[in-house]
């Protein structure tokens, strides 16, 4: 059947009651000039240019190959991310409110592992900050989407706060918060930071066959084994509180001013504190949603459900103010949701496996 053709103006419409104003955002996008572009990205500009440094990687997966319930992989990394400016403006055009303009960086991350050398993790994606929903004097409102190749692509929006001087002239690091690594019922409050898991591979004093045989490196070849400690950590407090590692990073660092950024998939996430405190928002005041979209096969295997995480772009004080330089932090945690499943015995209840990144980068040569 051919398509309708309109031919009259529909009822009700009164188009003497149109106006043909001039469209606030042109239609033509030209490239800005680099001055205009950093200040279209307000507190995502010092982002761009290449970042490199080392980090760690903490993943349960699942295993019903090996006939586990999960696969504890942990990997000292290193990673290369690069940013890249989006130098024209990014129209959005309103129904209900007004046209609104985005501005932009594309990212690369990729993340090998340092003892194997191994791939580990790539993605590409945009960084964006929405002006219109700027708190002025406060916050910025920024928003990350990436994809990765598992078959999984996310949104997660937050705000950007300059912390400039830092109070103090130096930052406190038990302001990095501790982060939890142990699996948790689904939909639950998310246990207190630092719990170790009762699953056997998280306990490295353990040395059982259900320990050992399901934990990094059994599976590498060769199986070379992680370093007892790094930055002076412990490697079973590492396992408890990855972030613990950004701490010893800035131990001797005297940081002058810095970027946060906080943002989450999710509007809001429960997480249990040391008694006799309830439960706490941890992503209370971060105007934090989104979500994020898999393909069926981790949709019914290990369904990627959360994303929550917390950037530290700082300026680190050198020996004169003309050696001052920039550092990235970053910790995040992704939630992976899949049952205990074990040979013989039907799915046990569905659990929420916290993924969790960290690291700390600086910029190379040839970084902007």
């Amino acid at each position: 059947m051919a398509d309708e053709v309109i031919s009259a103006v529909p009822e009700g419409l009164d188009i003497s009651k149109i106006t043909a104003e001039p469209s606030r955002i042109s239609s033509v996008r030209l490239v800005q000039q680099r001055a205009a572009v950093d200040e279209s990205l307000g507190l995502l500009a010092n982002l761009v240019g290449t970042w490199e440094g080392e980090g760690f990687n903490l993943i349960a997966r699942p295993d019903k190959e090996g006939g586990s319930p999960l696969f504890l992989e942990l990997n000292q990394t290193f990673e290369s991310l690069s940013f890249i400016p989006i130098s024209s403006s990014i129209p959005n055009r309103g129904s209900a409110v007004n046209d609104v303009t985005l501005f932009g960086l594309t990212y690369l991350q990729k993340i090998v592992d340092l003892v194997t050398g191994g791939a580990l993790h790539i993605e590409p994606g945009i960084w964006v900050h929405i002006p219109s929903q700027d708190v002025v004097g406060k916050s910025q409102s920024v928003a990350r989407m990436g994809t990765i190749p598992h078959g999984n692509s996310l949104l997660a929006q937050g705000v950007a706060i300059d912390v400039n001087p830092v109070p103090g002239g130096t930052f406190a690091i038990d302001t990095i918060s501790a982060v939890n690594t142990s699996p948790f019922p689904t939909g639950g409050t998310i246990p207190l930071a630092g719990t170790l898991s009762a699953f056997p591979p998280y306990n490295l004093a353990l040395t059982t066959p259900a320990a050992v045989n399901f934990r990094t490196p059994a599976g590498d070849v060769p199986a070379v084994p992680l370093p007892a400690t790094i930055l002076g950590l412990n490697m079973q407090t590492i396992i408890k509180d990855p972030a613990a590692l950004l701490k010893a990073a800035i131990k001797n660092q005297t940081i002058e001013s810095m970027v946060v950024i906080n943002i989450a998939t999710v509007a809001s996430l429960l997480q249990a504190q040391p008694a006799p405190a309830p439960p706490k928002d941890i992503l209370a005041g971060f105007s934090a949603g989104g979500g994020v979209e898999d393909i069926p096969f981790l949709k019914s295997n290990a369904n990627v459900a959360t994303v929550f995480a917390t950037f530290w772009l700082e300026t680190i004080k050198g020996p004169t103010p003309d050696e001052n330089f920039l550092q990235l932090q970053y910790v995040q945690t992704v939630m992976l949701d899949f049952p205990v499943i074990t040979p013989g015995t039907p799915p046990g209840a569905l659990l929420s496996w916290p993924h969790v990144s960290v690291a700390t980068l600086h910029k190379v040569f040839g970084g902007q």
